[in-house]
Order: structure tokens, then sequence, then C-alpha cells
């Protein structure tokens, strides 16, 4: 065999082998896992009044999964949900994998003047068991208020609860979930407290500010 000839089939051999290479690179690149994200709430989270697809969580995994960051968002809300109950059932709901948990839970706790003390201890054990399951999860926290005539003692503590844990456990704090809702007539359904479609809407976009360096 000439050696022109024997150099003509190796190089096409390379640049086969190259383009298959290139190939395989394009197609993985391509393919970003798929984040599971577990939203775990009450009636906010469970999108109490409207459809499961009008709920802020099945926004934001429609956003996410739009702009090139695949995720499956599962919405473990349940309306009148308390920290205590939350608790309670924890260890069923992380029976599946969980990349990213939100937890947002501790309104109905305010809403009925439970003890700060116990609402703290309740979600601190919550995210123990999160990070006991998942160690590499990323833990995000929403921050709520409650009304001002539970006394001002009661609310200063109540908002100060969130960014503790935050800090305590290396999480992440979305400052306020309803920013921008709580308080608006039109963006909330006639009970006052809990948001309409165009409410989820706004609330979505608080949380898609925090979890998108998240994925």
């Amino acid at each position: 065999m000439k050696l022109e000839t024997l150099n003509f089939k190796l190089t096409n051999a390379m640049v086969g082998k190259f383009v298959w290479i290139i190939a395989f690179s394009i197609i993985f690149q391509g393919t970003a896992p798929v984040k599971t994200i577990l939203f775990f709430g009450n009636s906010l989270t469970a999108g109490y009044g409207l459809s499961p697809e009008e709920a802020f969580p099945a926004l934001v995994e429609k956003q996410f999964n739009k702009n090139g960051k695949p995720c499956k968002v599962v919405n473990a809300g349940l309306s009148g949900e308390t920290s205590a109950g939350g608790l309670s059932r924890i260890d069923w709901i992380l029976r599946q994998r969980v990349d990213v948990f939100v937890l947002e839970l501790g309104a109905n706790d305010g809403l009925r003047g439970l003890p700060i003390e116990q609402t703290n201890k309740n979600l601190q054990a919550i995210i123990g068991k999160v990070r006991a399951k998942y160690p590499k999860v990323k833990i995000v926290i929403t921050g709520m208020l409650v009304p001002p005539n539970m006394g001002d003692d009661y609310t200063t503590q109540f908002k100060a609860i969130f960014p503790a844990l935050v800090k305590k456990n290396n999480a992440t704090l979305i400052p306020f979930l309803l920013e921008g809702v709580a308080g608006i007539e039109k963006l909330n359904l006639p009970d006052g407290i809990h948001p309409n479609i165009e409410g989820h809407k706004i609330v979505a976009g608080n949380v898609m500010k925090v979890l998108n360096p998240l994925l």
C-alpha cells in the first residue's frame, strides 16, 4: 500500500472519529439534567381557589423549561398546613428525589398565634430531615409576615424566624413570598388572603428570581 493511500485512510478515520466526538458533545450539552424542585407548603403553594396549573409552582416549572433550564416541579402544598403538620408528613414526601427544596410554611402558625419557638423548632426539624436524606439538596426558605393585629413583639419575632433559619442552615431566602401581591385587592381572591391568577404570576416571578441561580 502506498504511503499516500495509507495517510488518506488514516486521515478519514480520524476525521470520522472527530465528527462523532463533536456530535456526542452537542447531544450531551443540549440535554441538561432535569432538576426536581419540591415546593413544600400550605394553601399558598397548593394554589387555593385555583387549578393546579394556575398556581405559582406550575408557572415556575413552565417558565424554567421554556428558558432552557429543564426542571420537574412537585407541588406538595396542603391547605391549612402548619409547621407541625408539615413535620408529620415530610418523611413520606421525601421518598422522591429532590434537588431543590422550597419550604413555604409558618404562615398558618402565625395567623393562629402559635408560639414562635414551636414554629422555629418544627421548621428546623423539617430542614434537618431534608438534609439528612439529601445532603446535596439546595434549600430555599420563603419569608412570611403576619398581620399587625398580632402585636408588635409577635410580628417582629415571627418575621425574624426565616432569615435566622437561612443563616443557620446555609439556605437561600425569598424575603417575602407575597411581595407585590399582599394587600392588593385586584391580585387576591375575595378572602383578601390568597392570590388570584394574576397574583400567582407575580409570586412565580418572586420565586424565579431566587431559584434561577440555583438551577
